[in-house]
This record gives structure tokens, C-alpha cells and sequence, in this order.
């Protein structure tokens, strides 16, 4: 039976975590039980029921997830280098750098994602990494991604990020020098009123650091000249994003939202502490200087879902400003398909607490000379449901329900999106995205009708770092 054999099925690893007795042992650990606990505490401020159908196990993915991005805490980096030294000679009585002493090794394109320590959502990495092999020994290459690894699996800021995994590696393998450079990219989420309002978000920021130690410690030696140069040739382009200070980039600090931090933290206290409890049992301390308001800042992020009967302002702004699209005297008049392509959709799952983002595609039926549907309309519709905790495939046929309430019953409703949880936990699937379908009257029994509207689908990725 191969995979599927009993015994050799037990001790398989799946998604990085072994199943079976281990991973009941990590549910049972005391910090998964308080992050747990704590959870509950912020869905409650929510509004949600904590033993609804589908948040049941919420508070315990959430534990697990946070766990499990953040172990970098409980590892060492000299467990991982420690053996993973080799030895390798440098030229033969010749005038140069090669092997293992002076040839320059480069490992690129390392994807990590960390956690930001300003507001407590994941940030994604490609990180790039050069040494200078001394001693005439080398490391091997596996090891720079897991110290990498480590360090991203922390509460972090990208400078900082950088020069640890620099001065890691620096002092572990003990080279001529190491070079690190950081392409970021922190998901830039907008509230409910800027959703509406600014279709001109800017769903990313991104930012570029570097370190280096040794032979990279001047910035403008040759060295760095060939690390760049070795970037570039992959069509890394270096350059596009100027190197800056990175200790106010996340979005959560901008000065706009000081002002609505301090209210939320004194209207949400529970909350507040709830979070700082999440941060302690992550092994971090809460009243680091970096840290002070990184709970306050999170539980503001998170009141954007807050469950406040949005389906009756819902119900109340489609009645003021949308005309049933019925014909007008004459029923035998054919129906044309309409569309409204790329809509942009911002939610929060409910499983994991942790956002997704991407493009809402609407097709529908409509009389010959009606009026259709505004697309401002239609965007207001995705950002309502949007604006709750979700899972995609409702969101898409809760979309396509209200759609077909205003259009007369033929809709099709096709949802693309990314997922924070699908690279911030341990499956850590870079670049993969999501596609739902709901399909309403004509749509469903058609055929001709789907594969036209299908066919008319962008052709592009959604737009992401």
C-alpha cells in the first residue's frame, strides 16, 4: 500500500508537523492553552459566538498557527550549523578566489514569511544570502536557509531581521564575510471606509534592507558589487525599491492612526490584555519597547470585522440606490450578459484569524436597454461581505445571492484569492491562490453561457508582493 501502509502512514510528517501523539502533546502545552483562551476573548469582542459552527476550533488553529510561526524563539542556531561545516580547498598555488577560501557563494530566492512586530500580521520575505568562505571550508547551503528561518520565525522588523541573520551566520560558519539582502512586502489592508472610497489602494508595502559583516561591511567594496551583480543576473532587481529605514513601516504606525490606537485600547482593555497574554506565551515580552503598542494596534486591525449586523446597512444601501433591472413592458426581449471584472475583495478568515485578499469577478443577466448595475454598487456589495470573518467559499455565494436579488436570479459569482494562513503556518505555500465559483439560475443550467463569461476572465495574477 506504499503511503497508505498503517505503520509507515503513523510516521509520516505532514505540513512539517508529525501526526499523531506529538501533535496532541502541543495542544495540550500550557502557552497553546492560554493563546487559546485568549483567542476566545477576542472573538467575543467581536460579537462572534465562540461555539458556532466553524469558530469552534478556531481559537486552537490560532494557537497552533502562532506556535508554529513563531518557533524561532525555541530553536539555536548552533544546534543547525554545528556539523554542517565541510572542507574544501581554495586554488593551487594560483592567484585568485575559489572554493573554500575567497569564492563567493550565493544562495537567492529564499522565501520566508515573519511575523510583524507592530501589528502581529505576517510579512513575506525573499531573502538573499552571500558568503565569503574562509578556512578553506564551506557551509552547507541548506543551512543559510534554516538560520534565515529562525530568525523570520519571530516577532520581527525587517533591518533587524537582517543583521541577525547577518551576524548569525557570521559568527556560526565564521567566514571572510557575509552579505544579506531583504526584498519585503507587508499586506497593506484598508478599513471598511477606505475600501469604499479609494479604488486606488495600495494593498502592499514594500521595502528593501541589507547587512553585511567582514569583507560586506563597506558598503561600497567590490564584493558587494559581485552580490549585486549575481542578484541582478536572476532579474532580482535591487534597485527598484530604495534601501530606507524600516522601523515605521508598517502600515499600523502611520500617524493617521495614532490617535484611533489610543481610543481602541481604552475602549477594548480586554482585548488589549488578551493580546498582550497571546505575546507572553509566544515568549516575548509585552513591555519591550517595541512592543508597547503592538496589541493595541492588532486588536484595531482586528475591530475591522467586527460583527455589527452589516446585512441590515447592507439591505439598506442597495434599497436607496439601485432600480431592479426588470424589463420595461416587453418580456420576450432577449437578456445580454453583463460583467464587472477585478473588484477588489479584503477579508479575514475565520479559521486562522488571518487575513486574504484578491479580485471578485460578476457576471449577470440583464433585458435588453436596462440599466445595469453600477459597478460602485457591486464593489460595495464584495467590501460588506468582505468586511466579516469568512471563509471564501460563503463569501463567494453570499456575494451571488444579493447579486441575484437585484439582477433578477442569473449571476455568476468567481472569487480568486491569496491566503495569509497558506505561507504563515506549515504548509508555507508561496505564491498559491484560490479560485471559488457560485453559479445562479441561467448560469447553472447553461453551459454556453458559464464557458463565455469564464472565458472573459483577466488572464493575470492577482496583484500581491
Amino acid at each position: 500500500m506504499g503511503a497508505l501502509d498503517e505503520g509507515h502512514f503513523c510516521s509520516e510528517l505532514e505540513n512539517g508537523v508529525k501526526l499523531g501523539c506529538i501533535e496532541l502533546s502541543v495542544d495540550a502545552e500550557p502557552e497553546t492553552v492560554a493563546i487559546e483562551d485568549a483567542v476566545k476573548v477576542l472573538m467575543q469582542g467581536l460579537g462572534e459566538d465562540v461555539n458556532r459552527e466553524g469558530l469552534k476550533k478556531t481559537p486552537l488553529r490560532v494557537a497552533k498557527a502562532l506556535r508554529e510561526g513563531t518557533r524561532g524563539y525555541r530553536q539555536k542556531v548552533k544546534d543547525i550549523v554545528q556539523g554542517a561545516l565541510f572542507p574544501e580547498a581554495g586554488l593551487d598555488n594560483a592567484v585568485g578566489h575559489a572554493g573554500g577560501a575567497g569564492g563567493l557563494v550565493v544562495v537567492r530566492d529564499l522565501n520566508l514569511f515573519s511575523y510583524c512586530e507592530s501589528c502581529m500580521l505576517p510579512f513575506q520575505v525573499k531573502c538573499h544570502v552571500g558568503y565569503v568562505p574562509s578556512g578553506q571550508r564551506v557551509v552547507g547551503l541548506s543551512k543559510l536557509s534554516r538560520v534565515a528561518d529562525v530568525f523570520g520565525k519571530r516577532l520581527q522588523e525587517p533591518q533587524r531581521l537582517a543583521d541577525e541573520v547577518c551576524s548569525a551566520l557570521h559568527h556560526g560558519i565564521k567566514p571572510a564575510g557575509v552579505a544579506v539582502m531583504l526584498q519585503c512586502s507587508h499586506i497593506h489592508f484598508p478599513n471598511l471606509e477606505s475600501a469604499f472610497l479609494d479604488s486606488n489602494h495600495q494593498g502592499w508595502v514594500k521595502l528593501l534592507v541589507s547587512s553585511g559583516s567582514g569583507v560586506f561591511e563597506n558598503e561600497s567594496a567590490d564584493i558587494w558589487a559581485d552580490f549585486l551583480s549575481l542578484l541582478k543576473f536572476r532579474g532580482i532587481d535591487v534597485e527598484k525599491t530604495g534601501l530606507r529605514d524600516s522601523s515605521n513601516w508598517c502600515p499600523s504606525r502611520s500617524s493617521a492612526g495614532a490617535n484611533a490606537v489610543c481610543k481602541v485600547e481604552s475602549a477594548n482593555q480586554g482585548m488589549v490584555t488578551a493580546v498582550a497574554s497571546i505575546l507572553r506565551s509566544l515568549g516575548e515580552d509585552p513591555l519591550r519597547k517595541e512592543l508597547v503598542g503592538t496589541p493595541a494596534r492588532f486588536v484595531k486591525w482586528l475591530m475591522n470585522f467586527q460583527n455589527c449586523n452589516l446585512d441590515m446597512k447592507l439591505n439598506g444601501f442597495v434599497s436607496a440606490r439601485v432600480d431592479p433591472l426588470h424589463p420595461n413592458g416587453d418580456s420576450c426581449k432577449e437578456k445580454q450578459i453583463h460583467s464587472e471584472l477585478n473588484l477588489s475583495v479584503w477579508s479575514q478568515c475565520e479559521h486562522h484569524l488571518l487575513p486574504f485578499y484578491g479580485v471578485v469577478h460578476i457576471g449577470y443577466t440583464a433585458t435588453e436597454g436596462s440599466n445595469p448595475i453600477g459597478k460602485s454598487l457591486l464593489q460595495s456589495i464584495v467590501c460588506f461581505y468582505g468586511f466579516k470573518l469568512q471563509v471564501q467559499e460563503r463569501l463567494t455565494r453570499q456575494i451571488a445571492e444579493t447579486v441575484a436579488s437585484l439582477s433578477g436570479g442569473d449571476v455568476i459569482v468567481v472569487v480568486e484569492a491569496n491566503h495569509t494562513c497558506m505561507i504563515s503556518r506549515g504548509i508555507e505555500k508561496f505564491g498559491s491562490s484560490t479560485a471559488t465559483i457560485a453559479v445562479l439560475g441561467r448560469f447553472s443550467t447553461d453551459p454556453a453561457a458559464r464557458a463565455k463569461f469564464l472565458q472573459s476572465l483577466p488572464n493575470t495574477a492577482i496583484s500581491g508582493p
